[in-house]
């Protein structure tokens, strides 16, 4: 099996927020051949604006947030829900990642989504409406790669049972074949 990269965005921005440990313990933990490489400076990317979206001028952590999935084989979110949605700072990195239309850096690139919150829903309306918006952006969404914890039930750092479920969504992300999703 070929090395296989995954850029990982955390939607947390706190330093030390669950979702944060959760993207740290996945690169502790990623399969033989697998390197998780979390994409750091999302804080210093400004808010999408296609007026200074321009060869040449584009601000430099968009420029690197692109360079690092553009470089990734895989994408994966992982990420808390903020207002029974997506985390701000998650939003405005796909939606840099989605230009230039039609060959962004996550054009075509399998994608999932996981993360836990501290409600009972455990981030599932944050995890549907990143896996929408990646999916427009022109990412592969691999449908079995979503796994949606509920803090308040167990503790997700340490649980084998969420640890055993995040294990196999990364190894069906690795092992995605975007043929498949053709046939």
């Amino acid at each position: 099996m070929p090395h296989t990269r995954v850029a990982v965005l955390v939607g947390s921005l706190r330093a030390d927020s669950v979702n944060r440990r959760l993207a740290e313990s996945l690169r502790e933990h990623a399969p033989a051949g697998v390197s998780v490489e979390l994409v750091d400076g999302l804080d210093q990317v400004p808010f999408y604006n296609e007026d200074v979206d321009r060869p040449g001028s584009v601000p430099a952590a968009a420029a690197r947030l692109r360079e690092q999935v553009a470089a990734a084989d895989r994408v994966l979110a992982v990420t808390p829900e903020y207002n029974g949605t997506m985390p701000a700072v998650l939003n405005n990195a796909i939606d840099w990642l989605s230009r230039p239309y039609g060959a962004g850096a996550i054009q075509g690139k399998p994608f999932g989504v996981v993360g836990a919150t501290p409600t009972p829903y455990g981030g599932k309306w944050a995890h549907a409406d990143t896996v929408r918006s990646a999916g427009i952006a022109g990412a592969v969404v691999v449908e079995d790669v979503t796994v949606s914890q509920s803090a308040l039930e167990v503790d997700v750092l340490t649980d084998p049972e969420v640890r055993d479920r995040l294990d196999r969504a990364v190894a069906a992300l690795v092992e995605f074949e975007a043929e498949t999703a053709a046939a």
